[in-house]
C-alpha cells in the first residue's frame, strides 16, 4: 500500500531547488517506497520566487510567510532550506506543529540551536533528517565498512579537506553568509560542518582539537537586490566580512587516532575539492568527491611500498544499485540528495531514523563550537556535545 505525504519547502534558493528535485525523483529510484511525496506548498519571501517554483515544479500553493506552513493541515513534512539563522526558529515551530523535518546543515548557528531543534523533534515524536549529504556517497559508505572491518588495521590518522572557490571572487556579494548574526561561523558552518560529520561518521567521536581561523577577504560589496547562491555585487557600499574564510584544526579522536581538518571558501583554483585520506596500521583508504564513485584502497601485508588500487563502486555499495546497474557508471551530487530524501521518507514510514539525524547535527555543531573556542584561545579544547 502506498500513501501520499504532503511536503513543503521553506526557502527556495539553490538548496530548496535541490530538495524539490529530490522529492520529484525519489520514487523513480525507490519504486517500493511506501510514501509518495506530494508538493503542497513553497514558502519564500523573495517576490515572485515561490510562484516561479510552483510553476516549474507543480507546488499546489505558495506563501511569503513560512509560518503559514506550520498552520497548513495538508503539510506533513517540511524541508528547511532557509538561511542558517532561521533554522532554529523554523525547525522548532515545525516540530511543535507535528511536522517531520528535513533540515539543511548546520542547523542554526550554535550547538544550542541544533540541540533546541533536536529536543523539539524528540518531544513531538516526529522524524528529523539533516543534510549531511557526503556521507551518502556509496564510496564513503564502502570506506566506512572497510575501516570498521579492520582491513586497514587500527586507524592511526586521517586528513579531511574541503576547499572551494565559491567565495574567492572579490566581487562576491556581502550576503547573510558573511554576517555573524545571520550566517554564523562562515566556512565552519558551510564546509567544515560536513568535515566534522565525515570524521565522526568514519572514525567515531572527536575528543579534543586545536584550531586556527582566518578572514582573507575582509570587505565585500552589499547587494542592491535579492540574491541566490553566491551572487556578485560591484560598486555597492562595502561592508565587513564577519566570519571565517579559512579553518585548520588538529583532531584527537576518542579512539586515539589523530586527524587534520582543513576547509576554505576562497581557494582560487579549487572547485569542490573535498575528500579524505584515512591511514591505518595495515593500509589506507582515499576518497575524492570530484571522483565520487572511486576509492583508492591499500591493503595487504607489504606495508612498505604497498600498492594502492582504484576500486569503482557498484551495486552492493551503499545505495548505488538504486541508480546504476554496474560499477563505474557515474552518480552525481543530486543523487546524494535523492538518497537523503529516500532515507527521510523511509524514517517517516517506519517510525525510526535512517541516515543523518539531529543528534548528528548536535555532534557536528559541538565540534564547530570547539573550533571557535580554540581559535580564540589558541589552546586545545575538549569537544563535548552534552548539556
Amino acid at each position: 500500500m502506498v500513501d501520499t505525504l504532503g511536503v513543503a519547502v521553506i526557502g527556495f534558493g539553490w538548496m530548496g531547488r535541490v530538495h524539490t528535485q529530490a522529492y520529484a525523483r525519489v520514487r523513480h529510484h525507490y519504486p517500493h517506497l511506501r510514501l509518495v511525496p506530494e508538493l503542497v506548498t513553497v514558502a519564500e519571501e523573495v517576490p515572485d520566487r515561490a510562484e516561479e517554483a510552483a510553476g516549474q515544479f507543480g507546488f499546489a500553493s505558495t506563501t511569503r510567510d513560512w509560518r503559514d506552513v506550520a498552520a497548513d493541515p495538508r503539510v506533513q513534512a517540511v524541508s528547511i532550506t532557509a538561511p542558517n539563522f532561521l533554522h532554529r526558529e523554523i525547525g522548532v515551530a515545525m516540530a511543535e506543529a507535528g511536522k517531520h523535518i528535513w533540515v539543511e546543515k548546520p542547523v542554526g548557528l550554535t550547538t544550542e540551536d541544533a540541540r533546541a531543534v533536536a529536543d523539539a523533534v524528540a518531544a513531538a515524536g516526529v522524524q528529523g533528517t539533516v543534510g549531511f549529504n557526503y556521507r551518502n556517497a556509496p564510496a564513503v559508505e564502502a570506506a566506512r565498512e572497510l575501516i570498521a572491518s579492520g582491513e586497514i588495521g587500527t586507524v592511526t590518522h586521517v586528513r579531511i579537506r574541503l576547499f572551494s572557490d565559491y567565495a574567492a571572487h572579490p566581487e562576491g556579494a556581502l550576503t547573510w553568509r558573511y554576517e555573524r548574526e545571520r550566517g554564523g561561523s562562515g566556512v565552519l558552518g558551510d564546509l567544515a560542518s560536513h568535515g566534522a560529520d565525515l570524521a565522526r561518521h568514519l572514525l567515531g567521536d572527536i575528543a579534543s582539537l586545536t584550531a586556527d581561523t582566518a578572514i582573507f577577504l575582509p570587505e565585500r560589496a552589499r547587494p542592491t537586490g535579492a540574491t541566490a547562491g553566491h551572487s556578485r555585487a560591484s560598486g555597492g557600499e562595502l561592508g565587513p566580512v564577519e566570519n571565517e574564510d579559512y579553518v585548520s584544526c588538529l583532531l584527537r579522536f576518542a579512539s586515539g587516532a589523530r586527524g587534520v581538518l582543513e576547509a576554505c571558501r576562497v581557494s582560487v583554483g579549487e572547485q569542490n575539492n573535498y575528500g579524505f585520506e584515512v591511514h591505518g596500521t595495515k593500509g589506507a583508504v582515499f576518497w575524492d568527491f570530484r571522483r565520487m564513485n572511486e576509492l583508492g584502497i591499500s591493503r595487504g601485508t607489504t606495508y612498505q611500498d604497498q600498492a594502492v588500487t582504484t576500486v569503482y563502486v557498484g551495486p552492493g555499495h551503499g545505495e548505488f544499485a538504486a541508480f546504476q546497474p554496474g560499477a563505474a557508471n557515474a552518480m552525481g551530487y543530486d543523487d546524494l540528495k535523492v538518497i537523503e530524501a529516500y532515507r527521510f521518507l523511509r524514517s517517516i514510514a517506519e517510525g525510526a531514523p535512517h541516515g543523518a539525524t539531529l543528534t548528528d547535527a548536535v555532534q557536528s555543531a559541538a565540534v564547530l563550537d570547539a573550533v571557535s573556542r580554540s581559535a580564540a584561545s589558541g589552546a586545545w579544547v575538549a569537544v563535548d556535545a552534552r548539556r
